[in-house]
């Protein structure tokens, strides 16, 4: 069970940023966060952070 839940972290800020950057460009219509370009950069952020988090997981399964 070791590092299951900062894979899903990681996943699940990966998939959140990635929703919020394609917001903030302005693809997806219809939400406050549409085509507002400061929202592309907390996604951004966001996924970065995530994809750190998942590599953190995947270090602490191989242990």
């Amino acid at each position: 069970m070791r590092g299951w839940f900062r894979l899903t972290l990681g996943l699940l800020a990966v998939v959140l940023g990635a929703l919020w950057t394609v917001l903030g460009l302005g693809y997806v219509e219809g939400s406050v966060l549409s085509d507002e370009r400061s929202w592309v950069y907390v996604g951004v952020a966001l996924i970065l952070i995530g994809l750190a988090g998942l590599w953190w997981g995947m270090r602490a399964r191989r242990r």
